[in-house]
């Protein structure tokens, strides 16, 4: 039920995955809006009436965007499924939002950016997509604001979370299976975990029901630069295992996409924007593991 003290009403889209999943969390502590949670198979964005029917039946304030293409690798064969997915999609979308009058919150990736900057990468860098998803998704950038200028897309990376499938829970699952593992040591970016993403979000709707207005490209992350490989090793450590971790370069490790060597993004905008701090990866990896040793 609607709150008596309803503010806004909030549809998430693609909301079985980690975004989503912490973002069902985190309503519970916002009686003040009422969460439209919605799976690929309830509203599927690449159904454009569908979405419009929707929109028709339901008055939407805001609509974050979580629904996406996400398998990298196999986005390199699967090149139209995750254009029609990552960014025909959503550009449809937001023109919807804009007819509805909807706050559009669109999620994005470091994987826009090319890889070769060695400074953190700043929401003007630029960019270059070094494999399809990665296109896929910047265009769906593109699309989103040529359709909808007041669309808010966040590029966020390397994000994990209790739920799905991700880095963390897949190197904790091969710690307990294995003596010794191999893991990339010569690619650097920034974890994210997807409580604190969730948290941002929805701080940036609060901050909008108090007339403050975001729009446009913003980068969010944890804290701090690392590797896999040093990500891997402060998963080893804070469950105390004792596999060992082998550094290996990429060359080592052959994937059907490349991707970019080094993804760190520079995320002094949105703690401007919000006047916020952004915890630390390995502060939010403490907590996240602690969630899954009591699953």
């Amino acid at each position: 039920m609607a709150s008596q003290n309803l503010t806004a009403t909030i549809l998430v889209t693609g909301s079985n995955g980690q975004l989503g999943s912490e973002l069902r969390i985190l309503s519970k502590n916002h009686p003040e809006y009422q969460f439209f949670f919605t799976s690929r198979s309830e509203l599927s964005i690449e159904n454009t009436d569908q979405v419009r029917s929707f929109f028709q039946k339901n008055h939407i304030d805001y609509c974050i965007n979580c629904a996406a293409y996400t398998a990298v690798d196999k986005a390199e064969s699967e090149k139209d499924q995750s254009f029609e997915i990552n960014a025909y999609a959503v550009g449809e979308l937001a023109k919807i939002c804009a007819e509805y009058a909807t706050k559009l919150i669109h999620i994005s990736t470091d994987y826009v950016y090319d890889g070769s900057s060695r400074l953190p990468l700043k929401e003007n860098s630029a960019v270059g997509p070094v494999n399809v998803y990665a296109a896929s998704k910047l265009k769906g950038e593109q699309l989103a604001l040529q359709n909808n200028s007041s669309t808010l897309i966040i590029r966020t990376s390397w994000v994990y979370s209790s739920f799905g499938n991700n880095f963390v829970k897949t190197i904790i699952r091969l710690l307990a299976e294995k003596d010794e593992i191999n893991v990339i040591n010569d690619q650097f970016g920034c974890p994210t975990y997807a409580a604190d993403l969730a948290d941002v979000i929805i701080n940036f709707i609060s901050q909008t029901q108090k007339g403050k207005s975001f729009y446009g490209v913003v980068n969010y992350s944890n804290g701090g630069i690392t590797t896999w490989y040093d990500f891997a090793e402060q998963i080893k450590y804070q469950i105390k295992s004792g596999c060992k971790i082998n550094p290996i370069p990429s060359s080592s490790y052959k994937t059907a996409a490349e991707r970019p060597h080094f993804s760190v993004l520079d995320t002094s905008k949105v703690k401007e924007w919000l006047q916020t701090d952004i915890p630390s990866w390995k502060e939010s990896l403490k907590k996240c593991i602690e969630i899954l040793k009591e699953k």
